[in-house]
């Protein structure tokens, strides 16, 4: 037997109403029986609900079966008496670090596992030097976790837990915070428990490119495992893993739409490596090529040259843009100024957004994107230099702040934190409230902002803390949208969120950009999201604005960016590699549509097509 190990494994989550009736019964997990071998990587997949948390809640004790049994090292996890050796043997990393960070001081909250489990002090130090390091937290140990970003929080979670030197540990979306380096790092660190400690990992994640070094997939739905296997299988059937609401690494998809459009390409790519050398395959022109540029919008150029069509190509009317809306002079924030805490956030930051435009703000974690957004609205005032809202500077006196918050919407990276309501609609109508309108025009309001968001009146009597985390964060959205915003503010808006939840919600705040004419800002880690919605990037670094410019101008400092934590999406990466194995393709390109016409359109000028 594995050391994990499921046999018909259910659990039922019970609603009590307020009146004593029967509990409404939710399954959250149906029938699941798996066998995890001792040293194995493995890797969970699924939508939002379907199941992937409260099974990995199950292995590390927090939840008892309500049908089946469900072993951990040899251990019934249904066992009281086994309960505290349990939680030894199997980690837990949870999504949100807030939820087991405790300590007061980055190094003792790293120790208090290995404290409790009676390691001498020596040994503790030792192991909180290594769990540091390996997440690269060594120069925060004396930091207080209050100080630290959402990304570094997690970082201090992981290494607590790595610290404990567990047989197995779970992680529960673990980098859904994190930078692309800090990604990199943790997950480095990680497969190095496995590999060399011979920890057994599982891994719960939606960035669908850390699954591809696993050993085995397992990918849930309602519930259930409906599909198993090596990440090559599971990845080869990107249209049934899409049904799933999933979807495959960029190089996998690009391979298959250029199988799709007539290439000669093995299914089941994972790597850039192994697309660069099957586009070098001379047998990989076999057959007809289907380049009718229908797929993605693809148009040709006068000059013939492929390129895609954009957003800012499609909606011409929503990037005209007009008169500065937020324009910021020489901005010094310094959090703790004068203590031994004090930590410079910003540093003579000079900075202007016209309204209406697309904005996407990137940085690794700590670089001080969060505490620049804070500025937009008021909710921190810069320890030096103007800040102006359509041309006022809102820090003179009497200037209506409560109005700038109202003009300035800003979701926040944990919805749930400004979601209070008993109800959705009344939460939706605060806002709208706050700005004496009647009752009848916040729900009107309310009801418009659901809308727009994707949410209906199913909704609307629902409390907003049994949502799930996608729909909590479209609940946040529409609060701000009914106050009628002229510039909207999102803060990891689609962290955690599965990928077919990511796609539905920034589609949507696109179609408010391109409808409406409202200024979005969007902070993202992930580069593939910032390519495909945003006008124009601007790249922090430890407090310092390193770029400003168009998304394809700032990517082609990928090595730049690499260097300051951050990343270019996969598509730059491969872009590059083939151009240095001879194929006279686009660089420039950065999202799997423009891949896909340079690539063919480069197959053609080679005289092979």
């Amino acid at each position: 037997m594995g050391i994990i190990k499921a046999a018909k494994l259910a659990y039922d989550y019970l609603r009590y109403g307020e009146e004593g009736e029967e509990p409404e019964v939710n399954r959250a997990i149906n029938e699941v029986s798996l066998d995890i071998q001792e040293g194995q990587f493995i890797a969970i997949l699924g939508h939002n609900g379907s199941g992937k948390s409260t099974l990995a809640k199950h292995i590390n004790g927090l939840l008892v079966p309500s049908e089946g049994t469900l072993w951990v090292d040899d251990m019934n996890t249904s066992s009281v008496d086994d309960i505290w050796k349990i939680r030894q043997k199997a980690g837990m990393v949870f999504q949100n670090p807030d939820n087991q960070i405790i300590g007061t001081v980055v190094e003792e909250d790293v120790g208090f596992g290995p404290e409790n489990l009676g390691v001498p002090t020596e040994d503790i130090w030792k192991r909180v030097d290594d769990s540091l390091e390996a997440v690269g937290m060594t120069a925060y140990r004396h930091h207080s976790p209050n100080k630290l970003s959402g990304g570094q929080k997690q970082r201090v979670a992981i290494a607590g837990v790595m610290a404990m030197h567990p047989k197995c540990i779970v992680l529960d979306e673990p980098t859904a915070m994190l930078d692309p380096n800090g990604r990199k790092e943790v997950l480095r660190a990680v497969r190095d428990l496995n590999q060399q400690e011979k920890v057994t990992v599982i891994l719960i994640t939606h960035y669908m490119e850390e699954v591809v070094f696993a050993d085995d997939v397992y990918v849930m739905d309602q519930g259930s495992i409906v599909m198993h296997g090596v990440p090559k299988e599971i990845f080869s059937k990107v249209d049934e893993l899409k049904h799933y609401r999933l979807d495959v690494p960029q190089v996998t998809l690009l391979a298959h739409e250029l199988r799709e459009s007539g290439l000669r390409i093995p299914e089941g790519i994972l790597t850039i490596e192994e697309l660069v050398k099957a586009l070098e395959d001379k047998d990989v022109l076999e057959g007809e090529i289907k380049d009718d540029g229908a797929k993605g919008d693809a148009i040709q150029e006068p000059d013939g040259k492929a390129c895609m069509e954009t957003d800012a190509e499609k909606f011409p009317e929503a990037n005209q843009v007009g008169d500065p809306s937020i324009k910021m002079e020489h901005v010094m924030y310094t959090y703790s100024q004068g203590t031994a805490y004090e930590m410079h956030a910003l540093n003579d930051i000079n900075l202007e957004i016209p309204q209406g435009q697309f904005v996407g703000i990137i940085g690794h974690t700590g670089s001080g994107k969060s505490t620049l957004i804070q500025h937009f609205n008021g909710l921190i005032r810069p320890t030096d230099g103007k800040i102006y809202f359509e041309g006022q500077d809102i820090w003179e006196d009497k200037y209506p702040l409560r109005g700038l918050r109202s003009k300035v919407g800003l979701v926040f990276q944990y919805p749930e934190h400004q979601l209070f309501e008993t109800d959705v609609l009344t939460d939706v109508c605060f806002g709208p409230k706050n700005q004496n309108l009647t009752q009848e025009e916040c729900e009107e309001r309310a009801k418009e902002a659901l809308t727009h968001v994707g949410l209906d009146e199913s909704y609307y009597a629902k409390s907003p803390f049994e949502l799930s985390g996608g729909q909590k964060r479209r609940v946040a959205i529409a609060g701000v949208l009914a106050m009628n915003p002229k510039v909207l503010v999102l803060d990891e808006p689609t962290a955690g969120l599965d990928p077919q939840g990511r796609d539905e919600i920034l589609d949507q705040i696109a179609e408010l950009h391109k409808t409406r004419g409202i200024t979005i800002i969007l902070v993202s880690h992930s580069m593939e999201d910032i390519a495909k919605y945003v006008d124009r990037i601007i790249v922090m670094n430890h407090g310092l604005k390193a770029f400003d410019d168009a998304p394809k101008k700032v990517f082609a400092h990928y090595k730049e960016l690499e260097k300051i934590g951050l990343a270019a999406p996969q598509i730059t990466y491969i872009m590059n590699a083939l151009k240095e194995k001879g194929l006279d393709v686009d660089v420039s390109a950065t999202t799997v549509v423009e891949a896909r016409a340079t690539i063919l359109q480069a197959l053609k000028k080679r005289g092979t097509i």
